[in-house]
């Protein structure tokens, strides 16, 4: 038998991660964060995804210094070509069906992928697989490959979690809590049940975009329900917490230097991220209701992500004549695609109207920033709940029970004065920055990110 080399031998007892993202900016972003982490343990990482997608969250990256995105291996592939249809801001349903194209999509990702993991396993002590949980039907072949273990990543709070589990078994965990009525399509659902299916197959382990600060109730009865073998770990906030300064200003987005010339805490940030577009009417009102305020704003005024964000025309929302105008200097609306990670942790922010997207909702803890809570779809209104009545650092503007009737100028005007210039505010604004700091101080890559590094490398 033939020697093998020093070089092989070496290989032989590395550790190597897959990152698997499901295709839609949260997803995308939170997983090349999470990667972002884990390199910084010089574990090879390896980001796979298809070319558009990847491109999408490499463009997007936020928080920590671009160029440090090489340490990472992105594996793009294709897919055959599929509809991309526009978002429907005039829909009776928010949810985002115009990305269920790109998720079916991913079917075409299951042979690459499991070509990827098999070239990894010949020279790697151990393959590390860490997936969306939305999209583990990839990774039905990785049981076949002996040294392979999957974990699933949670894009959503605990609290969702656990909750969802209880409703589809007939149950409930708060009398308060958000019905699901009007959350998700018949489609979605379908699909997530498939995902659900093959989780169960090839699951080792959830890591979750959380911590015990923030969720340290759900986060334990979570782990009460499954087998002492099944590990969690609470890795999140996964955004940087102190983040990069750009040293070339000609780098730094247009509402950052607006935002220097504004007192502390005076700006409210409005923005619904990437998978909800607001009706004219809604629109209308929201307008006349910044206006009306009298408080300082960025508001970006943006359609919801398609599934290919480089294709297609992107609709031109008007605002209500002479409505720029007429805030100039209080107000500032970008319609392109806006730095939020930079713009919460700005001093002059003092408040964010949010969907309520888990994304924005660790962004904005881990800013300190509360939030007016704006629920649209998905797993959003619990997630409202959990900021405004469980961590009391919001308020609600959009009651999901009253989810079919329109938000008003009136409901807007009162909701942002109340965070903005009220002594009730200022108590929500400094519960936020001392759960901040209680979350900075705890999470992130901390002890469960420790913890989960030498599980993967024991």
């Amino acid at each position: 038998m033939a020697k093998t080399s020093n070089l092989e031998n070496h290989d032989q007892e590395k550790v190597a991660v897959v990152m698997v993202p499901l295709p839609a900016q949260g997803h995308l972003n939170q997983l090349l964060h999470l990667s972002r982490l884990i390199s910084a343990y010089h574990l090879p990482l390896h980001y796979v995804g298809t070319t558009t997608h990847t491109r999408q969250a490499k463009i997007r990256v936020q928080g920590w210094d671009p160029h440090s995105i090489s340490i990472i291996h992105f594996h793009e592939f294709s897919t055959p070509s599929y509809e991309i249809p526009p978002p429907n801001p005039q829909s009776s349903t928010k949810f985002p069906s115009q990305l269920m194209p790109s998720f079916h999509a991913t079917c075409h990702l299951r042979d690459p992928i499991t070509s990827l993991l098999r070239e990894l396993a010949r020279c790697n002590k151990r393959v590390i697989v860490i997936y969306d949980s939305l999209i583990a039907w990839l990774l039905r072949d990785a049981p076949s490959i002996a040294n392979v273990e999957c974990y699933s990543f949670r894009s959503i709070s605990a609290l969702n979690i656990h909750s969802l589990a209880l409703d589809f078994a007939g149950k409930s965990i708060d009398a308060n809590l958000p019905s699901i009525q009007g959350c998700f399509t018949q489609e979605f659902l379908e699909f997530s049940r498939v995902q659900t299916e093959f989780r169960e197959l090839v699951n080792s382990g959830d890591l979750y975009n959380s911590c015990y600060e923030i969720e340290g109730l759900y986060l334990d009865l979570l782990a009460k329900e499954k087998p002492v073998s099944h590990k969690q770990w609470a890795v999140g906030p996964l955004n940087p917490v102190i983040l990069y300064d750009k040293k070339d200003s000609n780098k730094r987005h247009k509402c950052l230097e607006w935002l220097d010339k504004q007192e502390p805490n005076s700006v409210i940030f409005v923005s619904f991220g990437t998978t909800t577009s607001l009706s004219d009417k809604e629109i209308k009102e929201l307008a006349m209701g910044l206006e009306q305020s009298k408080q300082r704003f960025i508001w970006v005024l943006r359609d919801a992500d398609k599934g290919d964000i480089f294709t297609g025309d992107i609709r031109k929302v008007e605002l209500p004549k002479g409505y720029e105008e007429r805030v100039k200097g209080r107000g500032l609306i970008v319609r392109d695609w806006a730095p939020q990670l930079e713009i919460l942790g700005h001093l002059s922010t003092g408040g964010f109207m949010s969907h309520c997207g888990w994304n924005s909702c660790m962004e904005s803890i881990s800013m300190g920033v509360p939030i007016i809570a704006w629920p649209m779809h998905s797993d959003q209104p619990r997630n409202a709940f959990l900021v405004t009545d469980v961590l009391k650092i919001g308020i609600v503007l959009k009651d999901w029970a009253l989810r079919d009737e329109l938000v008003t100028s009136v409901i807007v005007k009162e909701c942002v004065k109340r965070l903005m210039d009220s002594v009730e505010g200022d108590k929500m604004r400094q519960r936020a920055i001392e759960l901040s700091k209680s979350v900075v101080d705890g999470g992130g890559s901390g002890k469960e990110m420790d913890s989960f590094i030498a599980h993967i490398t024991r």
